[in-house]
């Protein structure tokens, strides 16, 4: 039996490795899609926060750690369709993803950086965002991010940082929905074999809400969803 008592901090998944193959790596990105549309929510998302917002005046959302892209397409393709104007970056550390995701398009603009490199530049976004990043992070890591997810947004600025919220529900019903699909659609992929590494290094809610600083909220979500919220108008004095 998988021990989820605690953070496995120390498993690794294969595609973050530098020699991953790049065939599998490819059909990953390919794959992402489909399970953030089943398990992300970003269009719960997107009519919740960012359209309102975006009614309102032109926003610049950052997408950090964005992989594949998929995540920043589908929002600003969402704001296409609604006729609003959100411009949206990507932003990922990983050469070959940003590399991949920009033959991809989309209307998005595609950056391989750190979000310490945005903060040299005094760059500012409307809503800082990330999916499924914040279990990749170390200790050291994630309060780095989440200062400079502060500093890189607007006086009225929003930050989302939603991942997977590690639970016997999660990796059994990922285990039980990914297995059929194993031998065809998610073949030479990292899906199924990544994902589960995924859900035992994510925190709980409980946990997560023990390391990060005030002005944070932690609030849950189906299925098996977390989101670190920070409002300016909620934590700035």
């Amino acid at each position: 039996m998988v021990d989820l008592s605690s953070r496995a901090v120390d498993a690794r998944e294969l595609m973050d490795a530098p020699d991953a193959d790049i065939g599998m790596l490819e059909r990953t990105y390919e794959r992402f899609p489909l399970v953030n549309a089943v398990v992300s929510r970003w269009k719960t998302v997107y009519r919740r926060d960012i359209r309102p917002r975006a009614q309102k005046k032109s926003i610049r959302l950052l997408d950090v750690g964005s992989g594949g892209g998929d995540v920043s397409r589908a929002l600003a393709a969402w704001a296409r369709r609604d006729g609003v104007d959100v411009s949206v970056t990507a932003l990922d550390a990983d050469e070959r993803a940003i590399r991949w995701a920009s033959e991809r398009g989309g209307g998005v603009e595609y950056r391989c950086a750190h979000t310490r490199e945005l903060v040299a530049a005094g760059e500012r976004f409307d809503i800082v965002v990330s999916n499924h990043l914040l279990h990749h992070l170390t200790g050291e890591e994630l309060p780095a991010l989440l200062a400079d997810s502060i500093v890189l947004s607007e006086d009225d600025g929003l930050v989302l940082h939603r991942d997977i919220a590690r639970s016997r529900f999660a990796y059994g019903s990922f285990a039980a929905a990914t297995a059929p699909f194993q031998r065809n659609l998610l073949a030479h992929s990292f899906i199924r074999v990544d994902g589960l590494t995924s859900i035992r290094r994510a925190y709980t809610p409980r946990e997560i809400a023990e390391v990060v600083p005030d002005g944070w909220q932690v609030r849950r979500a189906f299925p098996a969803r977390l989101e670190l919220r920070w409002e300016a108008w909620d934590a700035r004095p």
